[in-house]
Protein backbone atom coordinates (compact mmCIF):
# COMPACT_ATOMS: atom_id res chain seq x y z
CA UNK A 1 0.00 0.00 0.00
CA UNK A 2 1.78 3.39 -1.31
CA UNK A 3 1.14 6.51 0.63
CA UNK A 4 1.56 9.67 -1.24
CA UNK A 5 3.14 12.28 0.68
CA UNK A 6 4.33 10.65 4.06
CA UNK A 7 7.29 11.11 5.76
CA UNK A 8 7.78 9.67 8.94
CA UNK A 9 9.38 13.12 10.31
CA UNK A 10 6.08 14.27 9.89
CA UNK A 11 4.49 12.68 12.95
CA UNK A 12 6.69 14.94 15.26
CA UNK A 13 7.68 18.08 12.66
CA UNK A 14 3.44 18.89 12.53
CA UNK A 15 2.40 17.76 15.96
CA UNK A 16 2.88 19.40 19.66
CA UNK A 17 5.08 22.01 20.40
CA UNK A 18 6.38 22.04 16.55
CA UNK A 19 2.95 22.72 14.98
CA UNK A 20 2.70 25.69 18.04
CA UNK A 21 6.10 27.09 16.65
CA UNK A 22 4.92 26.86 12.48
CA UNK A 23 1.41 28.53 14.05
CA UNK A 24 3.95 31.16 15.44
CA UNK A 25 6.39 31.31 12.54
CA UNK A 26 2.94 31.28 10.06
CA UNK A 27 1.68 34.71 11.66
CA UNK A 28 5.25 36.24 11.67
CA UNK A 29 5.46 35.08 7.44
CA UNK A 30 2.20 36.68 6.91
CA UNK A 31 3.37 39.97 8.39
CA UNK A 32 6.51 40.44 6.28
CA UNK A 33 4.72 39.29 3.20
CA UNK A 34 1.97 41.99 3.97
CA UNK A 35 4.73 44.13 3.65
CA UNK A 36 5.99 43.54 0.52
CA UNK A 37 8.56 41.01 1.01
CA UNK A 38 8.98 37.65 -1.11
CA UNK A 39 8.13 34.34 0.18
CA UNK A 40 11.22 32.61 -0.19
CA UNK A 41 13.87 34.96 1.39
CA UNK A 42 10.98 35.48 3.82
CA UNK A 43 10.63 31.76 5.06
CA UNK A 44 14.66 31.47 4.75
CA UNK A 45 14.34 34.14 7.31
CA UNK A 46 11.86 32.70 9.52
CA UNK A 47 12.66 29.01 9.20
CA UNK A 48 16.35 29.97 10.20
CA UNK A 49 15.43 31.76 13.66
CA UNK A 50 13.11 28.58 14.56
CA UNK A 51 15.91 26.00 12.93
CA UNK A 52 12.84 24.60 10.88
CA UNK A 53 13.48 21.53 8.70
CA UNK A 54 12.76 22.01 4.66
CA UNK A 55 9.47 20.73 5.01
CA UNK A 56 8.25 22.57 7.52
CA UNK A 57 9.80 26.21 5.59
CA UNK A 58 7.81 24.38 2.55
CA UNK A 59 4.37 24.39 4.64
CA UNK A 60 5.17 27.76 5.78
CA UNK A 61 5.51 28.89 2.14
CA UNK A 62 2.27 27.37 0.71
CA UNK A 63 0.05 28.00 3.72
CA UNK A 64 0.91 31.69 3.87
CA UNK A 65 -0.14 34.13 1.38
CA UNK A 66 -0.32 38.26 1.06
CA UNK A 67 -3.04 39.46 2.08
CA UNK A 68 -3.92 41.07 -0.85
CA UNK A 69 -3.45 38.26 -3.20
CA UNK A 70 -6.02 36.40 -0.66
CA UNK A 71 -8.29 39.10 -1.51
CA UNK A 72 -7.57 38.75 -4.89
CA UNK A 73 -8.17 34.93 -4.96
CA UNK A 74 -11.35 35.33 -2.85
CA UNK A 75 -12.58 37.92 -5.79
CA UNK A 76 -12.66 35.35 -8.38
CA UNK A 77 -13.95 32.25 -6.41
CA UNK A 78 -17.23 30.58 -7.75
CA UNK A 79 -19.13 29.98 -4.42
CA UNK A 80 -20.68 26.20 -4.93
CA UNK A 81 -24.19 27.63 -3.43
CA UNK A 82 -27.96 27.27 -4.58
CA UNK A 83 -28.66 29.65 -7.34
CA UNK A 84 -24.83 30.33 -7.79
CA UNK A 85 -23.19 30.41 -11.52
CA UNK A 86 -21.29 27.47 -12.42
CA UNK A 87 -19.21 27.27 -15.37
CA UNK A 88 -20.74 24.82 -18.40
CA UNK A 89 -17.01 23.71 -18.26
CA UNK A 90 -14.30 23.36 -15.36
CA UNK A 91 -10.55 23.53 -15.80
CA UNK A 92 -8.91 20.80 -13.58
CA UNK A 93 -5.01 21.19 -12.85
CA UNK A 94 -4.75 17.25 -13.18
CA UNK A 95 -1.91 16.10 -11.33
CA UNK A 96 -2.02 18.99 -8.79
CA UNK A 97 -5.81 17.78 -7.75
CA UNK A 98 -5.58 14.52 -8.18
CA UNK A 99 -2.04 14.27 -6.32
CA UNK A 100 -3.41 16.29 -3.21
CA UNK A 101 -6.71 14.31 -2.99
CA UNK A 102 -3.95 11.11 -2.65
CA UNK A 103 -2.31 12.23 -0.17
CA UNK A 104 -5.57 13.45 1.84
CA UNK A 105 -6.47 9.43 1.19
CA UNK A 106 -2.96 8.33 2.41
CA UNK A 107 -3.30 9.92 5.38
CA UNK A 108 -0.04 12.41 5.03
CA UNK A 109 -0.86 16.25 5.94
CA UNK A 110 -2.91 18.07 3.85
CA UNK A 111 -2.77 22.25 4.97
CA UNK A 112 -5.55 24.49 5.54
CA UNK A 113 -4.29 27.41 4.06
CA UNK A 114 -4.91 31.05 4.35
CA UNK A 115 -6.83 31.04 1.27
CA UNK A 116 -8.84 28.76 2.19
CA UNK A 117 -7.22 26.31 -0.17
CA UNK A 118 -5.93 23.05 0.68
CA UNK A 119 -2.32 22.15 0.18
CA UNK A 120 0.30 19.47 0.00
CA UNK A 121 3.75 18.90 0.36
CA UNK A 122 4.36 15.67 -2.10
CA UNK A 123 6.64 16.86 -4.90
CA UNK A 124 5.97 15.90 -8.81
CA UNK A 125 9.85 16.97 -10.17
CA UNK A 126 8.36 15.32 -13.31
CA UNK A 127 8.03 11.58 -12.10
CA UNK A 128 4.38 10.50 -11.35
CA UNK A 129 3.09 6.91 -10.23
CA UNK A 130 -0.67 5.56 -10.22
CA UNK A 131 -0.95 4.14 -7.28
CA UNK A 132 -3.62 2.60 -5.16
CA UNK A 133 -5.29 5.52 -3.95
CA UNK A 134 -5.57 7.14 -7.59
CA UNK A 135 -8.78 5.78 -8.72
CA UNK A 136 -10.39 6.56 -5.95
CA UNK A 137 -9.26 10.35 -5.85
CA UNK A 138 -10.72 10.77 -9.31
CA UNK A 139 -13.90 9.52 -8.65
CA UNK A 140 -14.21 11.25 -6.36
CA UNK A 141 -13.35 14.24 -7.51
CA UNK A 142 -15.82 13.43 -10.55
CA UNK A 143 -18.56 12.60 -8.12
CA UNK A 144 -18.82 15.70 -6.88
CA UNK A 145 -18.53 17.86 -9.72
CA UNK A 146 -21.74 15.36 -10.52
CA UNK A 147 -23.19 16.81 -8.03
CA UNK A 148 -22.36 20.10 -8.51
CA UNK A 149 -24.66 19.42 -11.64
CA UNK A 150 -21.40 20.35 -13.84
CA UNK A 151 -21.54 18.77 -17.62
CA UNK A 152 -17.69 18.90 -18.89
CA UNK A 153 -14.74 18.29 -17.05
CA UNK A 154 -11.24 18.86 -19.07
CA UNK A 155 -8.37 17.73 -16.84
CA UNK A 156 -5.25 18.90 -18.22
CA UNK A 157 -1.62 16.93 -17.71
CA UNK A 158 1.51 17.89 -18.08
CA UNK A 159 3.17 16.21 -20.88
CA UNK A 160 7.05 15.83 -19.55
CA UNK A 161 5.69 14.58 -16.57
CA UNK A 162 6.23 10.24 -16.72
CA UNK A 163 2.77 8.14 -16.91
CA UNK A 164 0.69 11.45 -18.06
CA UNK A 165 -0.75 8.86 -20.54
CA UNK A 166 -1.57 6.84 -17.93
CA UNK A 167 -3.38 8.89 -15.76
CA UNK A 168 -5.04 9.96 -18.79
CA UNK A 169 -6.35 6.85 -19.58
CA UNK A 170 -7.41 6.31 -16.18
CA UNK A 171 -9.45 9.42 -15.79
CA UNK A 172 -11.45 8.47 -19.05
CA UNK A 173 -11.94 5.11 -18.01
CA UNK A 174 -13.52 6.46 -14.12
CA UNK A 175 -15.17 9.13 -16.17
CA UNK A 176 -17.79 6.38 -17.82
CA UNK A 177 -19.33 6.07 -14.25
CA UNK A 178 -20.52 9.86 -14.32
CA UNK A 179 -23.24 11.68 -15.68
CA UNK A 180 -19.93 13.92 -17.04
CA UNK A 181 -18.46 14.88 -20.72
CA UNK A 182 -14.95 14.44 -19.73
CA UNK A 183 -11.80 15.30 -21.64
CA UNK A 184 -8.23 15.00 -20.57
CA UNK A 185 -4.89 16.81 -22.48
CA UNK A 186 -1.51 15.97 -22.26
CA UNK A 187 -0.06 19.74 -22.93
CA UNK A 188 4.07 20.91 -22.39
CA UNK A 189 2.65 24.12 -20.21
CA UNK A 190 -0.68 23.70 -18.32
CA UNK A 191 0.27 26.85 -16.05
CA UNK A 192 -0.39 28.87 -18.77
CA UNK A 193 -3.29 27.15 -20.60
CA UNK A 194 -4.88 27.74 -16.94
CA UNK A 195 -4.23 30.98 -16.52
CA UNK A 196 -6.20 32.12 -19.35
CA UNK A 197 -9.23 30.29 -17.84
CA UNK A 198 -12.61 30.27 -16.19
CA UNK A 199 -13.79 27.91 -13.84
CA UNK A 200 -10.44 26.56 -12.97
CA UNK A 201 -9.70 23.80 -10.36
CA UNK A 202 -6.27 24.16 -9.19
CA UNK A 203 -4.15 25.28 -5.50
CA UNK A 204 -1.78 26.36 -7.13
CA UNK A 205 -1.28 29.86 -5.98
CA UNK A 206 0.46 31.46 -9.45
CA UNK A 207 -2.54 30.25 -11.31
CA UNK A 208 -5.48 30.96 -8.44
CA UNK A 209 -3.53 34.58 -9.08
CA UNK A 210 -3.84 34.76 -12.45
CA UNK A 211 -7.00 32.59 -13.90
CA UNK A 212 -10.21 34.16 -14.53
CA UNK A 213 -12.26 32.46 -12.15
CA UNK A 214 -11.90 29.13 -9.76
CA UNK A 215 -13.69 26.52 -7.89
CA UNK A 216 -12.48 25.88 -4.62
CA UNK A 217 -14.24 22.62 -4.37
CA UNK A 218 -11.29 20.37 -2.37
CA UNK A 219 -12.70 21.18 1.26
CA UNK A 220 -16.47 20.00 0.31
CA UNK A 221 -14.80 16.93 -0.79
CA UNK A 222 -12.52 16.01 2.28
CA UNK A 223 -14.90 16.82 4.55
CA UNK A 224 -16.40 13.88 3.86
CA UNK A 225 -13.02 11.74 4.95
CA UNK A 226 -13.03 10.08 8.36
CA UNK A 227 -9.13 10.13 8.90
CA UNK A 228 -8.26 13.35 7.27
CA UNK A 229 -5.14 14.62 8.69
CA UNK A 230 -6.06 18.97 8.13
CA UNK A 231 -3.10 21.52 9.74
CA UNK A 232 -4.40 24.90 10.06
CA UNK A 233 -0.83 27.40 10.07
Amino acid sequence: MSRRGYVPEDEKQFTGRELKLLQKAADEVQFLLDRGYDVKPVTTFVGNHYMFSERQRLALARSVSAKEYIQKRMNKELLQMEGEYLPETVHIDGFNTIITLEVALSGSPVFCCRDGVLRDLAGLRGTYHIIDKTQEAIRLLLGHLELLNIPEAVFYLDAPVSNSGRLSGLIRECSHEYNISVQTQIIPDVDRVLEQREGVISGDAIILNRCKSWLNIMPLILEQMKCLWKIQL
